[in-house]
C-alpha cells in the first residue's frame, strides 16, 4: 500500500500546535504563560548572563548546552550551533510604555506576536525571499530573559532555528542561506511516536511511527520548472517502491509486514525557496488516523503495537495485485 505525504500530514498537525511555544516564544521564565509541555527551549539569558546575547548581530550563530542557556555563546557558523541571527529589534524605540523602563516582562503570547510581526519578514529579507516555510528551519526569536529585561535590555534577536517536532532544538551546520531547507532525514532514521503522532528521531529499537528508507532529490529528475504533484507522485511511486524493495530485501516484504509505503511532496513555495529533497518512508497507518507503534528496523523482525505482524493470505495464482491506493492528499 502506498500513501502520499502521510507523514507530512501527521507532522503538520503537531508542528502547528507547538508553533508559538517553541523557541520563538522567547527564553521563558516561570512567570510566563503556560502553552504546551516539552517545548524543549532554553530558559533565560541576556545582557546580565553574558555578552553573547547583547552583542549578537545578523549573521552570527549562537549555541548553548545548559537548559537555561546560561552558557550562550557565539560560534563560527560552520560548527554546530542552535540559532542563526537574522536581525535585531530594539523595542525601546517603540512608542508607549509597554516596553519602557520598569515595564513588565512580556509573556509567551506577546513574544509570539512580536516574532510574527518582526521576525518573519526579517528572515525573508535576510534570506533574500528564499525561506521555505515548510522546511526544517523555523523563524525564531530570542528575548533578553527576565534578568536582562529587568536590567533594561530591550533588544530581541530574530533568526532561524531547527526545532524537532516536539520543539527540542536540533543542531544546525553551516549558514541557512544556500543550503537545501527540505525537512528530511537520512535513510535508516526512525521517527519516534507519542499518542500515534510522530515526534523526533529515536533509535529504531525504541517505539517509532515510521522509518525513512530513502532520500530522493527531485531536482535531479525535474531539471526544468516546478513539477506538479501528479508528476511528482508518478516518479516517487516508482522510485520509493524500488527503494522499499531494496531496503526491506524483497518485493513481498512490505506486504508481509503489513506496512505502508509513503512519501512527501514539495509545493511551489518550497520549490521556489530551493528545496528539492523528499523522503520515502514505511510505517503502519491506523484506520482511525495516525500511526501504529513499531519496534525495531523494518529491515528485520518488527513488532507492531507489541505483536509480530501477521502476513495477509497469499495472492491467488492468476489474480493480479491491486492497484496501489492513490496519495493521501495534502
Amino acid at each position: 500500500m502506498t500513501r502520499r505525504a502521510l507523514a507530512a500530514i501527521a507532522l503538520g498537525a503537531i508542528i502547528a500546535a507547538i508553533a508559538t511555544a517553541v523557541f520563538s516564544g522567547g527564553f521563558k521564565s516561570e512567570n510566563d504563560l503556560s502553552t504546551h509541555a516539552n517545548t524543549g527551549g532554553p530558559m533565560s539569558t541576556g545582557a546580565v548572563s553574558g555578552s553573547a546575547f547583547g552583542t549578537a548581530h545578523a549573521g552570527d550563530c549562537l549555541t548553548w548546552t545548559e537548559d537555561d542557556a546560561s552558557d550562550l555563546e557565539k560560534v563560527d557558523c560552520s560548527s554546530e550551533h542552535l540559532f542563526e541571527v537574522a536581525s535585531e529589534v530594539d523595542l525601546s524605540n517603540f512608542p508607549g510604555t509597554e516596553f519602557g523602563p520598569g515595564s513588565k516582562f512580556p509573556g509567551v503570547l506577546r513574544f509570539s506576536q512580536l516574532r510574527d510581526e518582526h521576525c518573519t519578514p526579517a528572515v525573508n529579507e535576510y534570506l533574500g525571499a528564499k525561506f521555505d516555510p515548510n522546511g526544517k528551519f523555523s523563524v525564531g526569536l530570542i528575548n533578553p530573559g527576565v534578568a536582562g529585561w529587568a536590567a533594561g535590555e530591550r533588544t530581541l534577536r530574530c533568526g532561524l532555528q531547527y526545532s524537532g517536532t516536539t520543539g527540542n532544538p536540533q543542531p544546525i551546520y553551516g549558514t541557512v542561506a544556500g543550503q537545501d531547507q527540505s525537512k528530511t532525514w537520512d535513510a535508516g532514521t526512525c521517527i519516534g511516536i507519542n499518542q500515534n503522532v510522530p515526534t523526533d528521531p529515536v533509535p529504531c529499537t525504541d517505539p517509532h511511527a515510521f522509518e525513512v528508507i530513502s532520500l530522493v532529490d527531485l531536482g535531479a529528475k525535474f531539471t526544468g520548472g516546478f513539477p506538479d504533484i501528479p508528476d511528482q507522485d508518478k516518479y516517487l511511486e516508482e522510485t520509493c517502491t524500488q527503494a522499499s524493495n531494496e531496503f526491506l530485501g524483497s518485493p513481498d516484504a512490505l506486504r508481509n509486514k503489513t506496512l505502508t509505503l509513503f512519501w512527501d511532496n514539495i509545493d511551489l513555495t518550497s520549490w521556489l525557496a530551493g528545496s528539492r529533497k523528499v523522503t520515502c518512508s514505511v510505517g503502519k497507518e491506523l484506520d482511525t488516523g495516525g500511526f501504529a507503534s513499531i519496534v525495531n528496523s523494518a529491515k528485520g523482525d518488527i513488532l507492531i503495537n507489541g505483536a509480530p505482524p501477521i502476513p495477509p493470505p497469499p495472492v491467488p495464482e492468476g489474480r493480479s495485485l491491486p492497484v496501489p491506493l492513490p496519495g493521501a492528499g495534502n
